[in-house]
């Protein structure tokens, strides 16, 4: 475990745990609120992640932006990281080697962000976090605690620019959280 931001960004610097290492433009980190309540956890960096070197900067994250908005809850209020730091080809998901291979670098975010909520954006931060018992479709919108932290899994925002419908389950889940915070 990396005991401050600078270790961890060293540690990751230079990764090659994994094959997603050898197509990366950037790692991407995270961003934000380094001591935010409230913490965001998606899959992986897109394209635009990748190309910018930071979460959450593509379609998915504008319509995410855009519901932190309409919820008076501004981004640099949070913190925002991904399961997995590099790229997976073609937006796939990560595979259990990559999701694996990143674990310490996102546990040690959790451990020094020492959030009180973390949103799980969809299902491969919803199992890299809390098991392979869950899944987004049965756990979305329930608030589930362990060692002292409140999860609220929802899906990811790239889910909602697929279906549309899922809008109001995100929307309605987010609500939640902000009560919280």
């Amino acid at each position: 475990m990396f005991e401050s931001f600078e270790e961890l960004e060293k540690g990751i610097e230079n990764c090659n745990k994994c094959k997603l290492c050898n197509n990366r433009n950037n790692i991407v980190i995270g961003c934000g609120n380094r001591e935010a309540k409230v913490m965001f956890i998606g899959e992986g960096p897109g394209a635009d992640e990748d190309a910018q070197g930071e979460p959450f900067v593509g379609k998915a994250g504008k319509l995410m932006n855009q519901a932190l908005k309409g919820l008076g809850i501004e981004r640099d209020e949070i913190y925002i990281a991904n399961v997995v730091k590099c790229r997976p080809p073609m937006n796939r998901n990560p595979e259990p080697d990559e999701v694996n291979s990143c674990l310490d670098y996102l546990r040690s975010q959790v451990m020094l962000v020492k959030p009180e909520i973390i949103v799980l954006l969809g299902n491969v931060a919803l199992k890299a976090i809390l098991g392979n018992d869950y899944s987004i479709t049965k756990s979305r919108g329930i608030w589930i605690e362990k060692k002292g932290i409140r999860y609220m899994p929802t899906f990811h925002p790239a889910a909602l620019l697929r279906n549309e419908q899922l809008k109001i389950n995100f929307w309605n889940d987010l609500k939640e959280v902000k009560k919280y915070m």
